[in-house]
């Protein structure tokens, strides 16, 4: 017995979830990794920039202080050393002393700031520097002890000589360059952490996009998954129901067999002993065994089976055809699926009993024709009834009566067309159907 959903339709078949395409677990959160690991050294090589620009800044702007306070200290010795020179005063040696501790003082920290393993030119410019320096302090002591001395004449000598001006101006242009150096260093600590920040706002956004599109793809397998178990239920509930179906039908295919063999063996009873009621119990009998094949016909020959149209039109007529009711039964071959018999075997035994109650063979000399055709994977079978008297049994307007809803059914599983009219001579039913595909 063919079981189908309210609507029709064979249950869906959630095969379609299983070959679309899957994307893993793993895969989705492999990528996220990625994605938070590429951040994380993204964050961590700027904090470092950031700190190497912090730390750069601050040794550029400790040397260049220093700097300045070697220079300061020298023109202040070198004030002291003029003042004390002209005004042989020594309150001008003041400045001239505190200079020349500050100078001392500057070189040691200078040093320090400056390290070990330093570059060929910053090395040199360091040695410069305190070369130069010692130079014009050592220019600048010899002046103060030759006027301590009241040698002022070579005190003043000294003075004019190229020796203290050489020293203060290299000195000054080795400062200006160790100054620019490290500037050029600042400079180029300071764009790199720029430029690590800037790619900080791009990596957030697009990590932030990744988590969002890893979360709406988990969001949505878990839909898919769960859909697809809604519908694994659904088809377990639906093969349930089709097999309590099956189970109900074979019980009362079991029952309406019992129930034709004890009509049978009631009409035998009733004619034990009578010799000239024999023939027609006889003929009883026949007809009562054509009423079980026609049933057993219209009961389908499965799915994965074939029914020829001819064999199964001629056993639903076959219990009410007699000598004296007309019938023509003509087509070609025509091999049905398995899955027709059913619809098709209800609307002919609907038909054939209408025609016996109400239609041609109701009337003496009554003619039924069955005509039926194939091509191109499509079937037609013409249902026409013929009558002696014109033709009473009409349907009711706006109402639908068991054979009108049997055939509706019966259009929808053979997923074709089923149309009916009635003329004066009797009701002709065009059936056209697929062979091939899906019943609907």
């Amino acid at each position: 017995m063919n079981i189908r959903s309210e609507s029709g339709q064979t249950p869906a078949n959630p095969g379609w979830l299983q070959r679309a395409p899957r994307i893993p677990t793993l895969a989705l959160f492999a990528v996220v990794a990625l994605a938070l690991l590429g951040t994380f050294a993204l964050i961590l090589a700027t904090v470092n920039a950031e700190r190497t620009q912090r730390e750069q800044a601050s040794r550029t702007s400790g040397i260049i202080a220093t700097l300045d306070d070697i220079v300061r200290a020298t023109m202040s010795g070198e004030t002291g050393q003029r003042g004390y020179f002209i005004t042989s005063d020594t309150r001008y040696l003041a400045p001239y002393r505190v200079g020349e501790t500050d100078y001392a003082a500057g070189m040691a920290r200078l040093r320090r700031q400056m390290g070990e393993n330093l570059p060929a030119d910053q090395a040199q410019l360091l040695a410069g520097i305190s070369r130069l320096g010692d130079a014009k302090w050592a220019e600048m002591s010899g002046v103060v002890a030759l006027v301590a001395q009241r040698r002022i004449p070579d005190a003043h000598a000294r003075m004019l000589s190229d020796e203290g001006q050489l020293a203060m101006q290299g000195l000054r242009k080795s400062v200006a360059e160790l100054e620019s150096i490290e500037q050029v260093k600042l400079d180029r600590a300071v764009f790199a952490a720029a430029t690590a920040e800037a790619r900080i706002v791009p990596s957030l956004t697009a990590l932030f996009v990744v988590i969002v599109c890893a979360l709406a793809l988990g969001l949505w397998q878990a839909v898919r998954k769960a859909e697809a178990e809604a519908i694994a239920e659904g088809a377990t509930a639906v093969a349930e129901a089709r097999d309590r179906a099956d189970l109900l039908a074979k019980e009362l295919n079991h029952r309406v067999k019992n129930l034709f063999a004890v009509i049978l063996a009631i009409v035998r009873m009733s004619a034990r002993g009578d010799a000239a009621a024999a023939p027609a119990v006889d003929r009883i009998a026949k007809r009562i065994h054509a009423l079980v094949t026609a049933h057993e016909v219209t009961q389908g020959a499965g799915q994965d089976q074939t029914v020829d149209f001819a064999d199964l039109v001629g056993k639903v007529i076959a219990p009410y055809r007699s000598s004296s009711e007309r019938c023509e039964l003509s087509g070609g071959p025509l091999v049905l699926p398995g899955r027709h018999a059913v619809p098709l075997g209800l609307v002919l035994h609907e038909l054939v009993t209408n025609a016996v109650k109400y239609g041609a063979w109701s009337q003496p000399g009554g003619l039924l024709r069955v005509t039926w055709e194939s091509g191109a994977g499509h079937a037609r079978v013409l249902w026409e009834e013929i009558g002696t008297q014109p033709c009473e049994a009409r349907p009711e307007p706006g109402r639908e009566g068991f054979g009108s809803a049997l055939i509706r059914s019966s259009e929808r599983q053979l997923n074709g067309k089923i149309t009916r009219s009635f003329g004066d001579q009797g009701i002709v039913v065009e059936m056209a159907f697929p062979l091939e595909g899906e019943a609907g």
